[in-house]
């Protein structure tokens, strides 16, 4: 019997994310600004003086508080499942990590020539990397990818923005970042599946 190959990835992201919260659960206050600062959130003065690069990286698995984790990996789970099945597991580690680099460079871009410097983490850049890339996908098979619609997808990249920019605290140009990324990586990387018609014999 064919079993569906399950989405390693997406899960294996979501239980480092967790267990990297617990972790710093333990030590201190998830929702302290220092406290993120020092365990390698993104911060211009840090990145551009202290050419400390690696927080582009590793501000990706930190999150203010458990709301915040639980929001984004909820999100995770239901984009990164349907797009690492479709898409395979190293597009969707490319794509994954990609638009989440991207989304941070232009937020640090933004923060910079605003002259303002703002503590900031999160996977959200990745995921709407994911959502980015998802809605490519699903325009590429004609607007249709199993339960996903082109329109529903558009919906959800919408309605996601919309709340960003309506809410207070967001780092909305690591979420446009990571969408512009995500949906030009998927236009590179993704090539439709041939859909093969099989034949009775008679």
């Amino acid at each position: 019997m064919y079993k569906r190959p399950e989405a390693v990835c997406t899960v294996g992201l979501i239980v480092v994310n967790i267990a990297v919260f617990l972790i710093l659960s333990l030590f201190g206050d998830t929702e302290n600004a220092y406290f993120m600062l020092e365990h390698g959130a993104m911060y211009d003065p840090a990145i551009i003086e202290g050419h400390e690069y690696y927080r582009i990286l590793t501000s990706m698995f930190l999150h203010f508080g458990i709301q915040h984790l639980l929001n984004n990996m909820v999100l995770l789970g239901a984009l990164g499942w349907n797009l690492e099945l479709e898409i395979g597991r190293v597009r969707f580690l490319i794509i994954y990590f990609g638009s989440g680099i991207m989304g941070n460079l232009l937020s640090l871009f933004w923060d910079v020539s605003r002259g303002e410097s703002v503590v900031s983490a999160g996977a959200s850049g990745a995921i709407f990397g994911l959502m980015g890339a998802l809605l490519y996908v699903v325009i590429a098979n004609r607007g249709r990818l199993g339960r996903l619609s082109g329109r529903g997808m558009l919906f959800m990249v919408v309605l996601s923005l919309y709340f960003g920019f309506s809410s207070s605290g967001v780092d909305n140009f690591a979420h446009i970042g990571g969408l512009a990324g995500g949906f030009i990586m998927a236009v590179l990387l993704y090539r439709r599946k041939k859909e093969f018609k099989w034949e009775d014999e008679r």
